[in-house]
């Protein structure tokens, strides 16, 4: 990654309130070198350039970590590519982080990159969030399950929500045109009416959507 690129990561971390270290940024290189590599044999994302991948992966990938506050054990399913999961376990070494995939090539590239990057609290498991065999496994022991524009938000939360602990949370990552999404999608039963935030992406023209839904304790 070159000087330009690396002022960029940087910068735009700290726009979303991330201070990254240098051995922060060290993982991020080592993490974008990898992903180039094995997007050559399998397809992990469209998205080829290393400026692309530093602000549409990510920088969008970081747009939720101020919303983490207090979360210990985070759940990413549909994490393809490690996004968001992988980003946010690198600026916030002690969460750990479970990322879930149908896809075996996807968990495989999510494996070696926990393996090279050297992420302890980090695992990547192969199987169908949907499954109540996986559901029994990890039933309600995180305290927040997010995905990144993974599918249509209520069937998002009707497979998150087995998975949230007492007090979690279910994080949804969406683009602007969420509206219609979260219309079809309010009163999920146990849970608060949702928390919707914006987030531009820096570097880039885009905005996150972030949509909270916090498990309801009374």
């Amino acid at each position: 990654m070159d000087e330009r690129l690396i002022n960029t990561l940087k910068s735009g971390a700290k726009e979303l309130g991330v201070d990254l270290s240098e051995g922060a940024l060290a993982l991020f290189d080592a993490y974008l070198t990898e992903l180039k590599a094995w997007n050559k044999k399998i397809n992990l994302t469209a998205i080829e350039t290393d400026g692309e991948i530093v602000t549409k992966h990510f920088l969008d990938s970081l747009t939720p970590y101020k919303y983490l506050t207090g979360v210990k054990r985070l759940l990413d399913i549909g994490a393809g590519g490690g996004f968001p999961g992988l980003p946010l376990k690198i600026v916030a070494p002690a969460l750990e982080v479970v990322l879930m995939d149908a896809v075996e090539k996807k968990v495989h590239f999510m494996r070696h990159i926990i393996r090279k990057l050297g992420l302890k609290g980090a695992f990547a498991v192969a199987g169908r969030v949907e499954d109540p065999s996986v559901i029994d496994w990890h039933k309600g022991t995180f305290d927040a399950v997010i995905s990144r524009a993974f599918t249509e938000l209520k069937v998002f939360l009707s497979m998150a929500a087995p998975y949230v602990g007492h007090g979690g949370m279910i994080i949804a990552m969406k683009g602007p045109q969420y509206k219609e999404e979260l219309e079809g999608a309010e009163g999920l039963k146990g849970f608060k009416t949702p928390e919707v935030y914006e987030a531009r992406v820096p570097f880039t023209d885009r905005t996150t959507v972030i949509i909270i839904f916090r498990k309801d304790i009374g």
